[in-house]
């Protein structure tokens, strides 16, 4: 048979490419497959979507402040368990793993530092630390900070981003909202200049508190900003929220911020700004 007349064929063999590790991440926004470089480069914002991830608060330290000008305050403050607290799970069995997981004793990192050689005091939260709530650890050195900055009459920043007050806490961690506010009037009536950077989410206390008290108040596209959230305020209310509720561009619209800047735009605009401040 003509079948068995046919010439036989090997098979091809074909290189394998090795694709190096971490080349590539997947963009959960907008799934689109894209460069890891070109992600970190532009500071955890995807390429293709300009979708903002979030930060850490040591890669705000860096991103704002001069090379190795930052002198970090109160770092061995660490939290307590006043109530002694328990739900799923100890309230102190939270703050060891999220210490081991974060290498931080708390949701904030407090110092100071230079932008362009000039002295401020910088808070940068960190959502990775027990979803950056606000205890009595937070509201203190937010309080610390804001005195040390009057003292030495210097820029404020604080970048939020946080869940709210700490419930494992309940009224200690609903204190801190008048303590940091306390503090922070003070710092006005000097005429002080004190700078909020708002970053997704910021919600709950903080916003109720030293997120909303900024001289002026800068927001990242399509942060999630405000007290309660959506659904909860929904289930209230008994109505529909409009389109975008709750995001920086609708605070934006109604004057709650005083401008939004995509995260590379930042640092220049802080620069300028305590520039200003300073002089």
């Amino acid at each position: 048979m003509a079948l068995f007349g046919k010439p036989k064929y090997s098979a091809i063999k074909v290189k394998k490419v090795q694709i190096p590790t971490g080349r590539w991440m997947k963009c959960t926004n907008c799934r689109e497959t894209v460069d890891a470089k070109a992600f970190e480069t532009a500071f955890k914002t995807c390429p293709r979507c300009k979708f903002h991830y979030r930060m850490t608060a040591w890669e705000w330290i860096g991103l704002l402040l001069d090379k190795d000008s930052f002198v970090e305050m109160d770092r061995d403050m660490l939290p307590t368990d006043p109530l002694g607290f328990t739900d799923f799970r100890k309230y102190t069995d939270r703050q060891r793993e999220a210490t081991q997981k974060t290498k931080l004793n708390e949701a904030i990192v407090t110092g100071m530092g230079n932008v362009t050689g000039h002295c401020v005091g910088l808070g940068a939260m960190d959502f990775s630390y027990i979803g950056g709530s606000m205890g009595s650890v937070v509201g203190e050195k937010v309080t610390r900070l804001t005195e040390r900055c009057l003292d030495e009459r210097c820029v404020l920043i604080i970048v939020t981003s946080s869940g709210g007050a700490r419930m494992m806490e309940s009224t200690y961690s609903l204190m801190q909202m008048a303590k940091t506010s306390g503090a922070l009037a003070k710092f006005h009536q000097a005429g002080l200049f004190y700078l909020a950077l708002l970053t997704n989410p910021t919600t709950g206390g903080v916003t109720a508190s030293f997120a909303s008290l900024g001289d002026v108040i800068i927001a990242e596209p399509g942060a999630l900003i405000g007290f309660a959230g959506p659904r909860v305020i929904e289930q209230t209310i008994r109505q529909e929220l409009p389109q975008g509720f709750q995001r920086s561009e609708f605070l934006l619209d109604h004057g709650m911020i005083d401008m939004i800047l995509p995260r590379k735009e930042i640092p220049a605009k802080v620069q300028e700004l305590v520039t200003f401040f300073s002089e």
